[in-house]
This record gives C-alpha cells, sequence and structure tokens, in this order.
C-alpha cells in the first residue's frame, strides 16, 4: 500500500461522501480525481489505474469528479483582488469565463462560465463574488476588459485598470485554464455548461490546495 499511500498525499479535500457503494475503492477514486485535476486525461487515469488492478473507465471517472462536486472555498487575504473576463473555446464552441484570484496567495476565489459576455452576465459574476466574500473593502485589479471596469464603477466598487504587477496573478490562472481545456476536449464531450463550470470548480480546489 506504499504506493497507495503516496498517490493519496495531501488530498484530503475531496470530499468521499458521494460513494454509495464499494465497487471501487475510495483510495483509487481519490487518486483518479487527483490524478485528472493534475494534467492527466480521463483515458490517461483509466489506464493508469488499470496498473493496480482497478478498471474502470474513462466516463466513470468524469463521473466522480462531476459528483464530488468540488467548489473553492478560501479566504479574503488582501486589499486587492485580480479580476479578469477571458473567451475560452471548448469544441469549437465560445464561452466565457470569468475569474477572481487572490494577488498575494494566488488562490482562486471564484469562476464562472457563460455562453456571452455582457453587463448583466458581469454582474451576475461580480454579485456572487460578492455575496461569497463580502467585499466592501477590496480593489478590484482589472484591464481594459469590455465590461468589468463600467459594471465596477456603475456599481459603486472600487477598482482599478492595471496590465501586469499583481493583476498577473489572474492571468497565470487563465493561462493554465486555457491550457487544460485545449488538452482535455474529452472533459468536454456534450459542451455542457454544467458540465465545464463543475469541472473548472474542481480544477480551482486543486490549484488552491497546491498553494498551500
Amino acid at each position: 500500500m506504499a504506493e497507495f499511500d503516496r498517490l493519496s498525499e495531501g488530498i484530503a479535500w475531496i470530499d468521499l461522501s458521494f460513494v454509495e457503494r464499494d465497487r471501487t475503492p475510495r483510495w483509487a477514486i481519490e487518486v483518479g480525481i487527483r490524478c485528472h485535476l493534475a494534467g492527466m486525461s480521463l483515458r490517461e487515469v483509466s489506464k493508469h489505474l488499470e496498473r493496480f488492478g482497478v478498471d474502470r473507465s474513462h466516463v466513470a471517472i468524469h463521473n466522480w469528479v462531476h459528483k464530488a462536486d468540488l467548489q473553492p472555498i478560501s479566504t479574503v487575504s488582501a486589499d486587492q483582488l485580480a479580476v479578469d473576463e477571458k473567451m475560452i473555446r471548448l469544441h469549437g464552441q465560445q464561452f466565457w469565463l470569468y475569474g477572481a484570484v487572490d494577488p498575494y496567495t494566488n488562490e482562486i476565489l471564484h469562476v464562472s462560465l457563460y455562453p456571452t459576455t455582457t453587463k448583466q452576465t458581469t454582474r451576475w459574476f461580480l454579485t456572487d463574488l460578492h455575496q461569497r466574500y463580502r467585499l466592501n473593502d477590496v480593489e478590484f485589479l482589472v484591464d481594459d476588459a469590455d465590461y468589468l471596469g463600467p459594471v465596477l464603477a456603475e456599481d459603486g466598487y472600487r477598482f482599478r485598470v492595471i496590465r501586469h504587477g499583481n493583476r498577473n496573478a489572474i492571468e497565470r490562472v487563465f493561462w493554465e485554464i486555457e491550457r487544460r481545456t485545449s488538452s482535455f476536449a474529452n472533459s468536454f464531450s456534450n459542451v455542457a455548461l454544467e458540465t465545464a463550470q463543475n469541472w473548472l470548480e474542481a480544477f480551482a480546489v486543486y490549484h488552491n490546495s497546491r498553494q498551500t
């Protein structure tokens, strides 16, 4: 079990309360979720688990990630947050990714995916972010995105337009998300908004676990 212990190290952030049957060992589910979020495709994870006598399909592994319902939970430790919006492609379809990152800890506080970008979708994202973290005294760091600045101004938030410095934290996170989504097309075979959103939140939890 030494190899299993090594693979399972540091994954207390995975809640397996969704497991109702003992068909698959819990350690295998934990390892499968972690390996996928760490960079392996679903099929690569399936083959990896075969080495340990666990025969599960890539669809089963996808379902583990989905059912785990991982969502980023953090605390705002800084007086600034880097926020951005970016178009990404999933199987050729365009979606708009919104994200907020603590520039001091590099933790992802919130990610949301929308089929379009408008003032309304921007306001939905900011409202949800504020409700989660109560950001009355936080300054938002933004670039010249179409809607973030105008909506922040209209709704009375403090913000500063900046291209470098602390705002680079969100750029690095977006770069990694874009790289991963372009590499793992089989994670979004149906291009369902809920499926992609669920994966993004799970990735955020994994990302944050690496920052501590």
